[in-house]
């Protein structure tokens, strides 16, 4: 109903005023909505924002009343209010299997998330990208869009020759019961630590790199099996997450397909090419000082060139192409961006996240220093499974892994997508996991106190008499649900969907402490617990959009 309502005043807005953005904003505690645009129309008109507000109230009434709403102004401000019935209409919307979902979208969308270098595990510093990236792979689904999750696999890059080259002259053994990107981490290491003791092994990864780009099946094989080796760890660790890949897409394609050649043929006929031994682009006219090289003097491609011809296909296979790139890609997505517009290809959008660590500090996987996501996920887990020990003895230990394996999930993806992607953030394990903060098992455990009411309650009547604030006030969130999902989407921001569960737990938290529900008689009872039934399924349905188990108890 929110969105519906928005939507109306939209073009109630337009209509009476011909502006283009009817400047719509919450109502706080005067309206449910509210409108500045009697500001914006004041230079216009030449008239006080007071008067063009006043006049514009009286000429906007006649048109909202038939949908239920009120209008009145407070100075310059024009107030809209709801009414009973928006009330009702969205605690039965919200009974609904699937509630919040958007009508179908035109187009197909695609999007690009993790897609971390093969030579070592997933670490805490890489599972922000795959969080973001997954949050908002929900988001679009559930907001009607059709929608291809990638993968990117660097299977050429520097690192991957010089784990190939470990591999052929490091014994190095795996050890039992070890995971394979955690193994090739340890020759990943072996082989830098090799490198910076003998200078000569560098031409050694040089040729390897002339190898793969000319397309020797050996040296193709080898660089294959140890990318496949890692990715089926990495598949594990995001399983573990609740993150989903549709397809692992390997940047070697472009080059065997030759697509990639023919990227590198068109920019080097362009007349923003720059030929100083290598391959670069000039891209001074849109503010950068930095060329962006594509081929190096020994004629190998860079992994820009690859990234273009991956770009390319996309842009012209998705109607939007979506990117999630760590800060310290900002410059080089920006000049992808840049490089495709001059080539009269469709760029993507970039979500540019900043980095979440431990307290621990900074990682780095090639000096061996960093702590793997699986590691973050084992500790989680334990100390969610010593938590819901101490609350809940009584339940089985089965029931209590299962409980603690839901908890760790919830703590990692809310605490690290709560925060907005261009912020910096610290893992914190103790507010994580702290079942009374605005944290991810607040939330779930906020579904599942709904869950005990609904079980206490049996079967009852759908009923829809709401009268006291508190059932009004989260009634009046619930309705935000399809709104929260479409903003998104809209502005790639999934934090705000984290944001929405946890002020939708607190208003049910409120709800539950000052309206008796079970103590409760007749419709009275019925409605409250009607209303306590799209709580919970709305909580159900964000959380799952998270990306969390909606658990039943805790």
């Amino acid at each position: 109903m929110f969105l519906e309502t928005y939507r109306i005043l939209e073009a109630a807005l337009r209509d009476a005023t011909g502006a283009e953005s009817a400047d719509l904003v919450d109502g706080g505690e005067h309206a449910d909505f509210a409108t500045t645009i009697a500001f914006s129309l004041a230079k216009k008109e030449r008239k006080a924002p007071m008067a063009i507000a006043a006049d514009l109230a009286e000429r906007l009434a006649p048109a909202l009343d038939p949908h239920g709403i009120r209008v009145d102004t407070k100075g310059p401000y024009i107030n809209f209010h709801v009414s009973d019935a928006y009330v009702r209409e969205t605690v039965k919307a919200a009974l609904e299997p699937g509630f919040g979902r958007l009508p179908e979208q035109g187009g197909r969308v695609n999007l690009e998330h993790t897609s971390a270098n093969p030579n070592g595990p997933l670490h805490v510093g890489h599972i922000r990208n795959s969080i973001i990236g997954d949050t908002l792979a929900r988001a679009f689904r559930k907001a009607g869009y059709t929608l291809e999750v990638h993968y990117y696999v660097n299977d050429m890059g520097r690192q991957i020759a010089i784990v190939s080259w470990g591999f052929d002259h490091i014994e190095l053994a795996a050890e039992e019961g070890e995971k394979g990107d955690h193994h090739i981490a340890r020759v990943y290491v072996a082989a830098n630590r090799r490198i910076e003791a003998d200078e000569s092994i560098v031409a050694d990864i040089d040729r390897l790199m002339q190898q793969i780009e000319a397309g020797d099946p050996e040296t193709a094989r080898k660089f294959r099996a140890v990318v496949s080796r890692c990715l089926d760890g990495f598949k594990v660790t995001m399983k573990n997450l609740n993150v989903v890949h549709d397809r692992f897409v390997w940047e070697s394609d472009f080059v065997r397909n030759g697509d990639m050649r023919r990227i590198i043929e068109k920019l080097d006929r362009m007349p923003e090419a720059i030929h100083e031994g290598t391959l670069a682009i000039d891209l001074s006219a849109f503010g950068f000082e930095k060329e962006y090289v594509v081929r190096r003097s020994d004629g190998t491609s860079v992994y820009a060139a690859r990234d273009l011809a991956y770009h390319t296909w996309k842009g012209r296979n998705f109607e939007r192409v979506i990117d999630v790139l760590g800060a310290d890609h900002k410059l080089i997505g920006s000049q992808l961006q840049c490089t495709l517009q001059l080539m009269g290809e469709r760029p993507p959008e970039i979500v540019i996240f900043e980095f979440v660590s431990l307290p621990e500090g900074s990682m780095s996987t090639r000096a061996g220093k960093f702590i793997s996501a699986d590691e973050l996920i084992a500790e989680v887990t334990n100390k969610a499974y010593d938590e819901v020990s101490d609350r809940r003895p009584e339940l089985p230990e089965e029931e209590r892994e299962g409980i603690a394996r839901a908890v760790a999930l919830a703590a990692i993806r809310y605490d690290i997508v709560k925060v907005s992607p261009e912020k910096s953030t610290v893992f914190n394990w103790e507010e994580a996991l702290d079942f009374e903060r605005q944290s991810g098992p607040y939330v779930q455990y906020s579904h599942a106190r709904a869950c005990s009411i609904l079980e206490k309650a049996g079967a009852f009547e759908y009923a829809y008499e709401f009268t006291d604030p508190h059932e009004i006030a989260l009634a009046k969130q619930i309705a935000r649900f399809p709104a929260v999902i479409d903003q998104v989407v809209r502005d790639l921001r999934p934090h705000l969907l984290a944001i929405y569960a946890r002020d939708l737990a607190d208003l049910f938290n409120s709800f539950y402490r000052y309206v008796p529900v079970l103590r409760s008689e007749g419709v009275t009872l019925q409605s409250r617990l009607t209303l306590v039934r799209a709580a919970q399924n709305t909580l159900k349905e964000a959380l799952e959009t998270l990306g969390i188990d909606a658990i039943s108890t805790m």
